[in-house]
């Protein structure tokens, strides 16, 4: 109960929770452990309203790549090759590239990219996780090359008809990070190895904000429990330190032979799981805060990628070592739709297909 006396600071810092709850968000969530052994893992949830017709794409070195925005896009040839989830075949969501970077797309609102001005490049947000995948090892290497803004983000619309505001993580074999948002047009930058969770609404200095105050608390005092991107924001963050560094406890019975590696990855999904949203759960007035779908886990010590989803009782991993990602090798293609179902190793699975066209963005038509 909040009682008459409370200190004006703490009653304006309880004002800002309630408001920065009832933002509308879409609920992803993205955390990164770092343990012993050089384990370093990233896990997501993609939380979205409607089926995103996701598949598993394996593009290899050597892609020629256009920034999907018209005649002044941006021009690339890839030089890593990489695994990646698409959102509608029209875009890539999530993945990671074979020098362990991992690119995580997530639904930021307050997303300004500012007004097509003529004098860079111009690039598609459909393709800007794409971008950093085929182009860097790092997150050092990426953050020094975007925080010049060699191109500029165009918006197009997404096929449900919301505009595509987003805002990217990344994350590297090293266990550095780095966040990427467009605020009144403006880049902003949070790069570091402490900034290891992500959600939406509202902006990351405000999250960060938000989170201080729960952690002052304490989260076996108190955990707030909505599926609001602020609350999934503080349990993640209790949750993901709270993983062991190390091997197992003594009082946990480890199954024999499994390593370290593999405990990590499976708290890890856990903690991904632990604030996911169950299918069925909306928000009522407000559809976009909406249920899981699906799951991704980086293992980016052994380059394993991860798969889970919402609507199969089984987990499947591929190792990209036994991708062909060399330059001139087929793409290929795994099907996650029509209800096929996976499990253990799936990379002999993929076959070869046609890449998809990116979704285009018209600079012509920014507001």
């Amino acid at each position: 109960m909040i009682g008459v006396r409370m200190k004006p600071i703490r009653l304006a810092l309880l004002t800002f929770l309630a408001a920065a709850s009832m933002t509308k968000t879409e609920a992803c969530t993205r955390a990164l452990f770092t343990g012993a052994d050089s384990v370093v893992i990233t896990g997501r949830s993609m939380d979205w309203m409607e089926d995103l017709h996701s598949d598993l794409w394996a593009f290899p070195r050597g892609m020629t790549r256009n920034g999907a925005a018209g005649p002044q896009s941006i021009n690339w040839t890839s030089k890593y090759g990489s695994l990646i989830v698409s959102g509608y075949n029209a875009g890539s969501a999530d993945g990671m590239n074979e020098k362990g970077l991992v690119a995580n797309m997530l639904y930021l609102a307050e997303s300004d990219y500012g007004k097509p001005n003529g004098n860079k490049p111009f690039m598609s947000i459909s393709i800007w996780a794409q971008y950093v995948l085929d182009n860097f090892a790092t997150v050092a290497e990426a953050v020094n090359t975007l925080k010049e803004e060699p191109f500029q983000i165009i918006s197009p619309i997404l096929p449900n008809g919301y505009p595509a505001q987003m805002h990217l993580s990344i994350s590297d074999s090293d266990g550095d990070s780095a966040i990427f948002e467009y605020i009144n047009g403006n880049l902003v930058i949070h790069h570091g190895k402490q900034f290891n969770v992500q959600t939406n609404s509202p902006t990351y200095d405000q999250q960060l904000a938000l989170n201080t105050y729960w952690q002052s608390i304490g989260g076996l005092v108190f955990l707030p429990g909505t599926n609001r991107s602020a609350d999934r924001f503080a349990r993640a963050s209790f949750l993901i330190d709270a993983i062991p560094k190390e091997s197992a406890p003594a009082y946990i019975q480890a199954v024999p032979n499994e390593t370290f590696t593999n405990q990590a990855v499976a708290s890890v999904l856990g903690v991904i799981r632990s604030v996911s949203v169950p299918l069925g759960i909306t928000t009522p007035g407000q559809p976009n805060i909406a249920s899981t779908i699906w799951r991704t886990v980086s293992n980016q010590k052994d380059k394993i990628y991860f798969y889970d989803s919402s609507t199969s009782p089984n987990v499947f991993w591929v190792p990209l070592s036994d991708l062909n990602l060399k330059k001139g090798a087929p793409v290929k293609k795994l099907s996650l739709t029509g209800g096929k179902i996976y499990s253990g190793n799936a990379a002999v699975n993929f076959e070869e297909a046609k890449p998809f066209a990116f979704l285009p963005a018209d600079p012509t038509k920014v507001k």
